[in-house]
């Protein structure tokens, strides 16, 4: 079998595995919830990556992104660290060739990245405010009674959406309870929640923007029709959806791994799937900026530290 490379996208809310060829060709992808167990959600990822390709495969590079990679670089052998914002416009440039806008959604955060000719000129991320996220999209579709795979079709469904105050999560909720007790259907409700997330997104992340077609949009909302088809009417534009809108930022953590092409991976092998790996941390004494400072070890081993400004305790660690 040819040689293989990884990509992996450790998130607060998920974490993605994407193996792909020597050509790019994407062999097979994994989604994972983290659930605050990133650790054994990489080591599930890649279990499941095993099962998928089988356990004579070679890896010739691995790259890592996310909330999540400085972990995961540790504790895989990464030869590839990098942002969030690079992996994703890497995977909407090959995805969508001339892409000039790309909106990505995830769970806990949003983002826009501006690209022209191929180079990312601008970009916004939105870290504070829940509304328009995965997370806030579930909360609302629990509370409402209704699977979230269910959730866009039913907003398409409306007939006259209701506009929904969505500056901020609270509020967002607060105005749809207060639709529902005036009687307006459900269908009409989700819908203009859909469009109030939008509004939110263009004009926070989006904000002084030149959003330009072709735009793409990815991460996990991006399965949402009702999301798609208000960001259609406010754009006044198609956005589209790449075939693995869920795993983009681990699909462009494996092309740079590709791209990068080491001689030698320094992946430490499937075999730390069954390894025990405890993360810790600490909050530095030794100056005024009280440096929380978090641990990887395997075993009793330490395998890494990092989170200091200064490098005393990271700098401390062969890595």
């Amino acid at each position: 079998m040819e040689a293989i490379y990884l990509g992996i996208d450790v998130g607060s809310v998920s974490t993605n595995v994407v193996a792909i060829g020597e050509s790019g060709q994407i062999l097979t992808t994994v989604y994972l919830r983290t659930r605050g167990q990133p650790v054994r959600a990489i080591q599930e990822g890649l279990e499941q990556v095993v099962n998928a390709l089988g356990e004579d495969i070679k890896v010739a590079g691995v790259g890592t992104t996310g909330s999540g990679r400085s972990l995961a670089a540790v504790m895989v052998g990464a030869d590839v660290v990098k942002n969030e914002i690079t992996a994703h416009a890497v995977a909407a440039s090959l995805a969508v060739p001339g892409v000039q806008t790309v909106i990505e959604i995830g769970g806990q955060d949003s983002k826009i990245i501006i690209l022209r000719h191929g180079i990312v000129t601008d970009f916004a991320m939105n870290t504070v405010c829940a509304a328009g996220t995965g997370s806030f999209l579930d909360q609302q579709a629990a509370r409402l009674g209704i699977p979230i795979e269910e959730f866009g079709r039913r907003a398409l469904e409306a007939k006259s959406p209701v506009r929904i105050a969505g500056r901020c999560a609270v509020f967002a909720e607060s105005d749809m309870i207060h639709k529902q007790q005036q009687g307006h259907p459900l269908e009409d409700i989700i819908a203009g929640l859909c469009e109030a997330l939008v509004r939110n997104y263009l004009n926070n992340v989006g904000k002084g923007k030149e959003i330009l077609p072709p735009v793409v949009f990815q991460g996990g909302v991006a399965a949402n029709a009702g999301m798609c088809r208000a960001f259609n009417r406010a754009l006044g534009t198609e956005v589209i959806v790449p075939e693995h809108y869920g795993v983009m930022g681990a699909y462009g953590a494996a092309l740079l791994a590709r791209e990068m092409k080491p001689g030698a991976s320094a992946f430490r092998g499937f075999e730390l799937i069954g390894r025990e790996f405890r993360t810790g941390g600490f909050e530095c004494q030794g100056c005024a900026n009280h440096c929380e400072v978090v641990e990887l070890r395997e075993g009793r081993q330490l395998l890494a530290r990092w989170g200091d400004r200064c490098g005393k305790w990271s700098n401390a660690v062969a890595v």
